[in-house]
């Protein structure tokens, strides 16, 4: 009798313990998804996507850097012949109260960044834009700055954007040489859109 007792209560146990596993698989975080090349604003020549690659790159935007954490933050860099290049920085907070803080403060680091980089850039020349928010999950917010060097005879347009789906937020940033004219701010936009609807 105390074999059979014995037994069962094993039996009981062991069901708990896979059904706890079981649990603990299924309640896993899911990583948020990443732009892929072809989803990226159309280009003379083609995107290359390098893989997603955990923590900050070594080489941050002087319009992002320091604002997002390290740790749960990934990226992915993309590029094409052409000088013109792109990058998605994709972090997820603890909570969704952290995430909106971070979406704002890297808005308005993108806000202030033409203004620090006549700080140190003296001579440079510039417009900053706000284009305006998509209408997507939590929402995204898309930006340009196009500077000028008349020193050096270069112009310089990037397109920029921060999206957030509840806990998570992703900032597109796109750049080549050129001005807001020759910039696809449309296809732009609708990247940005894709990107915050792809996370999840």
């Amino acid at each position: 009798m105390n074999k059979i007792r014995t037994a069962v209560v094993t039996a009981a146990a062991v069901g708990m313990t896979i059904a706890s596993l079981g649990s603990a698989t299924a309640a896993a975080p899911v990583a948020p998804k990443f732009l892929s090349a072809s989803q990226l604003p159309a280009s003379i020549s083609p995107w290359h996507a390098d893989p997603v690659k955990q923590g900050l790159p070594d080489s941050g935007s002087p319009c992002t850097a320091g604002i997002a954490p390290k740790t749960s933050t990934a990226y992915r860099d993309f590029r094409t012949e052409l000088d013109t290049s792109a990058r998605q920085t994709t972090t997820v907070a603890p909570s969704t109260a952290k995430a909106k803080a971070l979406a704002s403060r890297l808005r308005a680091s993108i806000e202030g960044c033409l203004d620090r980089l006549k700080d140190t850039h003296p001579g440079l020349e510039g417009e900053a834009f706000y284009h305006g928010r998509i209408n997507v999950e939590e929402g995204a917010h898309v930006y340009s700055i196009d500077t000028a060097d008349p020193d050096v005879g270069s112009t310089d347009i990037g397109l920029y954007s921060v999206g957030r789906d509840g806990r998570t937020v992703t900032v597109i940033e796109w750049g080549q040489l050129g001005d807001l004219d020759g910039a696809p701010l449309k296809g732009f936009k609708k990247t940005t859109g894709v990107a915050v609807a792809k996370l999840y």
